[in-house]
């Protein structure tokens, strides 16, 4: 079965810098769009970046210019560059991929969340 297994998250004091990591793995035919959601405690779930498979990338506006999305199609694998954190940012994250299973139909799979801290 599709797994996505994220990594990089933790504990980081305002205005650092983390890089998420997400790889895709299993019998994968084709994966689309990548992104990264987060969710912080008592709020809803966000679109925070979100890279298609040719490039193009889209931001929240409360991340532009700080974080950066980007994809090794190679190794199946979305990365998120965080720079300048902010308390605000805080929040559990979450990767996502439009995949195509070599023996099955397309579906949209999530990670298992990972928790990013930002200490005032």
């Amino acid at each position: 079965q599709v797994q996505l297994v994220e990594s990089g998250g933790g504990f980081v004091q305002t205005g650092g810098s983390l890089r998420l990591s997400c790889a895709a793995s299993g019998s994968i035919f084709n994966i689309n769009q990548m992104s990264w959601h987060r969710q912080a405690p008592g709020k809803q779930r966000e679109l925070v970046a979100a890279v298609s498979s040719s490039g193009p990338t889209t931001y929240a506006d409360s991340v532009k210019g700080r974080f950066t999305i980007s994809r090794d199609n190679a190794k199946n694998t979305v990365y998120l560059q965080m720079n300048t954190l902010k308390p605000e940012d805080t929040a559990v994250y979450y990767c996502n991929a439009v995949i195509t299973p070599t023996w099955g139909r397309r579906n949209a799979y999530w990670g298992q969340g990972t928790q990013v801290t930002v200490s005032s």
